[in-house]
C-alpha cells in the first residue's frame, strides 16, 4: 500500500515557473544589477572575463572559466562559488552579505530560473518614469478588463445539447468549451463517490456511515442539494476552509529568526487571528468584508474591539531584529506588500521593489506608494486584557498580547534607487496601484490614502466591485480547491507571466455572479459542488485522454490527493479520537494523545513539525498560491512508523472489533467505516485470513494497513 503520485494542485510547470521568475526578479535580478552589470552586461565597456549575467543563456555558457551556473546544482555553480570567495571572490570589492548569498543558492537550487524577453501581448513599462507608461494599452490586458456577465452562445462551436447535461449556468460555459474541442463530458460518479468527494471538499472530513446511508436511501431530485446545506451548514466548514486561507495569509506563530531564548518576535496567541478566521468563514462573512476587516478592522470599526484580532493578517507577519533599521524596516514592508498583492490581487507587486515591474504596468513609484501605507502602520501587541502589564500602550510580553497592527506616524516614502535603502530618490505619496484606478485619477488622492496611514483607502480600493482582480482571485481559488485544478493555472499571477485563463468567460461570469451574491463564498461553493461538472467521474477514458490529456476542458473530475490535514483528520474520525472542538490553542499534530483537528497545529517559521513539512506544507515564511505535493520515501516510512498513526490504528483496531460478533461483520465495518463501501469478496477473504488466529496485532496491523491505503488517501 502506497502513495500514489496524483497532482491535484496548481499546473506544475505553469505555477513553479512563475514563482521562480518572480523570486528571480526580486532578489536575484536586482543584486545583479547593482553589483555585476558594470562589468558582465551588455551595457559594459568590456564584459570581464567573457561572461555576462543579463542573459539566461549567457548564463548558461559562461566565460572563459565555464559555465557560470548548473541549474538544480549550487554545488557545481561557479557563480555560486565566487560569491562565495571560494576560488574566485565575486564582487571584488566585498562579499555579498550572507543572506543574498542565501538566496542565489535557493535559485540555483530551484532550477535558477531567468525570464523569457517579454511576451509580445505584455503591458510595456520599460520606462522608469511612470507618465510614459502606455497606461490604455496597459489596461486593455484581459486582467485589467472589468469582469461582466456572459452567456455559453459567446463560445464558438457552442452547443444546445449541452442543456440537458448542465445542471446550472456554469455547466454550460463548461459543455461549450468541450464542444469546441470535440470532448463530451465523462458520466455522473456513483453517490458514494460524490458523497465523499463533496464531504471533504466542504468540511475536510469523510461522511459517517450514517451519512452514506441517508443519502443512499434518499431518492428525491433534492438529495444533493440537502447534503450541501448540511454540510455548509456544518462547524466543521470554517475549519476546512480557513487552512486555506492561512496559506495565503503565511500565518505562523514565530519568526525564522530567533536569538536564545529572546521570545519578543514571537506570537504565542497567533491562534486567535485563526479562530477568528474559522469563525468568519463558517459564518458566512461576505468577502469584501472578510478583506476590509483583516486590512483595516480598527479604523472601519474602532468601537468593535473584538473585530481587530482580523488585523493578524498584518500583525503575524515576519519580523526581523535590528528594528526601525532603513534596511530592516523595508524588507518587512516587502513581506506585506507581496502578502496583499499576491494574495489578494494576484499580482507580483514585490518585483517593482527595485525597478519598474519588466513584464507587468507597476512602475517603482506604484510600490512604494503602497509601501507608504505599511511604513505608516505599526506592530502592536494589544493586551489581552485589563489586567495586562503594559509598556505605554502595549503588553510587555507577547504572551499576554494579541498581535495586530495600529497607525503609525504617516509618512511618504523616498523611492529607493534599486532597493537601497541608503539611496533615496523622490518622494512617492501614499496611494494605490496606477492601472487598477480609473483613467486620468491620481492614485495619491484617489480613496483618502492621505487620511492616517492609508490603510482603510487601501481596504477600500482592494474590495471595491470595480477592481477587476479581487473577485476574480478569490473565485480562481475556490475552484482550484474544488475542481482540483485553478482557471487560471498561477493562482497568484494573473499578471503577463501568469497562465492565462482556460474558462475566461466562466471565470468572470462567476466573478460578477459571486459578487452579486453579496460576496458570498458558500454561494460559491454550493454553485461549483451542485455543478454537473463537479459531479462527474474521475474515469479516464483513453480517446478524451488523448485529445486532452491535462484535463484542461473539464472532461472528467481529476483524481486528487487529500492534503495532511484531511488525511490526519480522516484518521482521527476513523479511530473515533477526533475532538470536534472549535478553535483554541496549537497542538502538535504528532502526539498521539491530540485529537484536535490538524488545523490546529503549530506552525512554525523557525521549526515546522516534521508531520507538516514531510506531507507539503507549505513555507509559513512567505505567501502560498498552493500546495505543491511530493511522493517520498520518508512520506511511506512515516506512515509505516509514526507513533501517532501505530496509535490510531490501535484505536481503529479496537473499534472493528467492538462492531460485530464476526469477522466477516468486523471487516465490512471497517471497510464501510473508512471506504463508504462493502469490501469485495476478495478483499474479505484477504482480511480474514489475515486476521484468522484472533490475535491484537494482526487487528492492529489490518487496521493500519486500511489506513495507509491509497484509497484512504485520494478523493475519486
Amino acid at each position: 500500500m502506497t502513495l500514489a503520485c496524483f497532482n491535484n494542485g496548481i499546473s506544475p510547470a505553469a505555477e513553479q515557473d512563475a514563482e521562480s521568475i518572480e523570486f528571480f526578479e526580486r532578489k536575484i535580478r536586482p543584486v545583479l544589477v547593482e553589483r555585476c552589470y558594470e562589468c558582465h552586461s551588455s551595457d559594459a565597456d568590456l564584459v570581464q572575463g567573457g561572461l555576462r549575467v543579463d542573459d539566461p543563456q549567457a548564463m548558461l555558457r559562461g566565460g572563459d572559466s565555464g559555465s557560470a551556473i548548473a541549474p538544480g546544482q549550487p554545488a557545481a555553480s561557479l557563480l555560486l562559488a565566487a560569491l562565495r570567495y571560494d576560488g574566485m571572490e565575486m564582487p571584488p570589492d566585498e562579499p555579498l552579505p550572507d543572506d543574498v548569498i542565501r538566496d542565489f543558492e535557493r535559485w540555483i537550487a530551484s532550477g535558477a530560473a531567468m525570464p523569457d524577453p517579454l511576451p509580445t501581448d505584455a503591458p510595456q513599462t520599460e520606462t522608469v518614469d511612470e507618465s510614459e507608461v502606455d497606461w490604455e494599452r496597459a489596461r486593455q490586458f484581459w486582467a485589467f478588463q472589468p469582469p461582466a456577465l456572459h452567456h455559453p452562445h459567446e463560445i464558438a462551436g457552442h452547443d444546445d445539447a449541452g442543456s440537458s447535461w448542465a445542471a446550472n449556468k456554469l455547466d454550460r460555459f463548461v459543455f461549450a468549451r468541450l464542444s469546441q474541442h470535440g470532448l463530451s463530458p465523462n458520466p455522473p460518479a456513483s453517490k458514494r463517490i460524490w458523497l465523499r468527494r463533496v464531504s471533504f471538499d466542504l468540511t475536510g472530513l469523510p461522511p459517517t456511515i450514517e451519512d452514506v446511508k441517508a443519502f443512499q436511501a434518499d431518492t428525491s431530485p433534492h438529495a444533493k442539494f440537502r447534503v450541501v446545506d448540511r454540510l455548509l451548514a456544518s462547524p466543521q466548514h470554517g475549519e476546512r476552509w480557513a487552512r486555506i486561507w492561512l496559506d495565503v495569509a503565511r500565518f505562523a506563530e514565530d519568526q525564522a529568526h530567533i536569538v536564545g531564548n529572546n521570545d519578543s518576535l514571537t506570537y504565542p496567541n497567533a491562534y486567535l487571528y485563526r479562530d477568528w478566521v474559522i469563525h468568519a468563514l463558517a459564518s458566512d462573512m461576505p468577502y469584501d468584508a472578510f478583506v476590509r476587516d483583516q486590512l483595516a478592522a480598527d479604523l472601519l470599526h474602532p468601537d468593535a474591539p473584538e473585530r481587530h484580532v482580523a488585523l493578524g493578517f498584518l500583525g503575524l507577519g515576519p519580523k526581523y531584529y535590528r528594528r526601525n533599521a532603513p534596511e530592516v524596516m523595508a524588507d518587512e514592508w516587502e513581506d506585506r506588500i507581496d502578502t496583499v498583492s499576491r494574495g489578494l490581487l494576484g499580482l507580483t507587486v514585490a518585483c517593482a521593489r527595485c525597478h519598474d515591474h519588466k513584464y507587468d504596468p507597476v512602475p517603482t513609484a506604484d510600490y512604494y506608494a503602497l509601501a507608504g501605507v505599511f511604513a505608516s502602520t505599526e506592530m502592536f501587541n494589544r493586551p489581552l486584557d485589563e489586567s495586562v502589564e503594559t509598556n505605554g500602550a502595549q503588553a510587555k510580553k507577547p504572551q499576554d498580547a494579541v498581535h495586530i497592527v495600529r497607525e503609525g506616524k504617516p509618512q511618504d516614502l523616498k523611492v529607493m534607487i534599486r532597493g537601497d535603502a541608503k539611496r533615496l530618490g523622490e518622494t512617492v505619496p501614499r496611494g494605490f496601484l496606477t492601472v487598477l484606478q480609473p483613467p486620468e485619477t491620481d492614485p495619491s488622492t484617489a480613496g483618502g490614502f492621505d487620511n492616517g496611514s492609508g490603510r482603510a483607502a487601501l481596504a477600500d480600493a482592494i474590495a471595491d466591485p470595480s477592481n477587476p482582480l479581487t473577485a476574480r482571485v478569490i473565485v480562481n481559488r475556490v475552484w482550484h480547491q474544488l475542481m482540483g485544478a485553478p482557471i487560471v493555472a498561477t493562482p497568484s499571477n494573473f499578471g503577463s507571466l501568469g497562465g492565462r485563463p482556460s474558462h475566461p468567460l466562466l471565470l468572470d461570469d462567476l466573478a460578477v455572479r459571486f459578487m452579486n451574491a453579496g460576496w458570498s463564498l458558500k454561494w460559491l461553493q454550493r454553485e461549483i459542488v451542485l455543478s454537473a461538472a463537479y459531479g462527474q467521474s474521475s474515469e479516464i477514458d483513453p480517446a478524451k485522454f488523448e485529445t486532452d490529456p491535462d484535463n484542461t476542458w473539464r472532461w472528467r473530475m481529476p483524481r486528487r490527493r487529500l492534503t495532511l490535514e484531511a488525511y490526519r483528520d480522516a484518521i482521527l474520525s476513523a479511530s473515533g479520537r477526533l475532538d470536534a472542538t472549535l478553535g483554541g490553542r496549537s497542538i502538535d499534530p504528532q502526539q498521539t494523545s491530540s485529537g484536535r483537528r490538524t488545523v490546529y497545529s503549530e506552525v512554525s517559521r523557525l521549526d515546522l513539525s516534521p508531520m507538516l513539512a514531510r506531507f507539503d506544507f507549505p513555507d509559513p515564511n512567505a505567501h502560498s498560491p498552493g500546495r505543491h505535493e511530493t511522493t517520498t520515501p520518508l512520506q511511506k516510512l512515516f506512515l509505516l512508523n509514526s507513533p501517532f498513526l501505530i496509535h490510531q490504528a490501535s484505536m481503529l483496531a479496537d473499534r472493528i472489533q467492538l462492531a460485530g460478533t464476526t469477522d466477516s461483520q468486523r471487516i465490512a465495518f471497517a471497510w464501510r467505516l473508512l471506504y463508504g463501501r462493502a469490501p469485495s469478496d476478495d478483499e474479505r477473504e484477504l482480511a480474514k485470513r489475515y486476521v484468522a488466529d484472533g490475535s491484537q496485532e494482526r487487528w492492529n496491523g489490518l487496521a493500519q494497513t486500511l489506513l495507509i491505503s491509497n484509497e484512504m488517501f485520494m478523493l475519486d
